[in-house]
């Protein structure tokens, strides 16, 4: 079947993860990518990576954003309205999935309203090692000028911050939003009473095929001269410094090989 056809890699490696079974090694190894069917004869190879794959666009961060969000996967309790999971994958450029990948969602209440004062619909997680994350919410409501949405900042371990919006097909406003990118739309259906969406981000993190970015074996010593330390848990407001400048700490966390304050302003903020 045609459909079958335009299957990109990072199709077949999200289902195979989901599955949670192993992904053979044609799929992340070889330079072209020879599918089969276990009810078909083999389809002819795909081409490399950049089959579709681009990284996920970026967008304006909007006035809302807050630092020092808890860190969960559910924000069901911090309103009423429609149950919703949004669920999927992080890979990079060689469509390998990344781990420990810093994902923040915020997003308006059930009647448009974001909160400002405390962190309801705020929350941020990290990617398994299968490079997957799952957040539970509500599906948010509308506000004057804009369509249905969801904010997120991603950031892999010593990456540059990747802020964007997610947005939900079939929205009338979609087409009356000047903000609003059809390549950012969610799969979206009905489950349950509620609805449940899926989106793989793609971030500009190079690596081989074969390989996936995970955390690095912490150590007990700062690379920075500092007192900033991989290993150690840091709440928020803890002050560090690192590299001859002090830094003050905006998300709860423990500190990785990577996630140094300087490469990280998701995590901390130069004093």
């Amino acid at each position: 079947m045609e459909e079958d056809r335009n299957l990109s890699r990072k199709t077949v490696l999200r289902a195979a993860l989901a599955a949670g079974v192993a992904v053979p090694a044609a799929f992340v190894a070889a330079p072209a990518l020879a599918r089969t069917r276990a009810d078909g004869p083999a389809l002819e190879p795909t081409p490399m990576c950049d089959d579709g794959d681009d990284p996920t666009p970026p967008q304006m961060e909007g006035p809302y954003f807050k630092p020092n969000s808890p860190q969960r996967t559910s924000m069901v309790g911090d309103g009423p309205g429609t149950r919703l999971t949004v669920s999927g994958y992080v890979f990079g450029l060689a469509c390998q999935p990344l781990s420990g990948v810093l994902l923040d969602f915020w997003q308006a209440d059930t009647n448009g309203a974001y909160d400002n004062v405390r962190f309801r619909f705020r929350g941020h997680q990290f990617t398994t090692a299968q490079g997957a994350f799952s957040l539970t919410t509500i599906v948010p409501g509308l506000y004057p000028g804009r369509t249905r949405h969801i904010h997120v900042k991603a950031q892999a371990p010593g990456r540059p911050v990747l802020t964007t919006q997610l947005y939900f097909p079939g929205e009338p406003r979609n087409n009356t939003d000047s903000l609003y990118d059809p390549r950012l739309l969610m799969t979206v259906r009905n489950a349950g009473g509620g609805r449940e969406a899926a989106f793989d981000f793609v971030l500009n993190v190079p690596g081989a095929p074969g390989t996936t970015t995970t955390r690095p074996t912490t150590t007990t010593t700062s690379p920075g001269g500092g007192t900033w330390t991989p290993g150690t848990t840091y709440p928020v407001g803890s002050r560090v410094t690192y590299g001859g400048r002090g830094y003050v700490c905006l998300q709860a966390h423990t500190a990785h090989a990577g996630w140094e304050p300087p490469n990280v302003p998701a995590l901390w903020r130069a004093e």
